[in-house]
């Protein structure tokens, strides 16, 4: 059975731009790992600082690899970027 993954991010003031780039650059990453069905970010229409990530995964141990995959530098590099900690958990039909 399939998972879908809902991330919601929000930016630091005036940084939403910034962090929606750097979101829009991870679904490429996302997409190619093992596992990933499909990857979709979108931007709230009320507030230029609020994303979610809609992610679509043949399993939890699917996305989890490819967290523990991504490099931890780039993140760390964004992190400036993020006005609150990304939240995110697992639905299922």
């Amino acid at each position: 059975m399939s998972i879908t993954r809902i991330n919601t991010f929000q930016a630091a003031e005036g940084k939403g731009e910034d962090l929606y780039h750097f979101l829009k650059s991870l679904a490429p990453y996302i997409t190619s790992c093992d596992g990933c069905i499909s990857c979709e970010v979108l931007r709230n229409n009320e507030s230029s600082e609020h994303f979610v990530i809609i992610e679509k995964w043949a399993s939890v141990d699917a996305h989890k690899t490819s967290i523990a995959h991504y490099p931890k530098e780039e993140m760390q590099a964004a992190m400036p970027l993020f006005g609150a900690p990304p939240e995110g958990m697992y639905y299922h039909a």
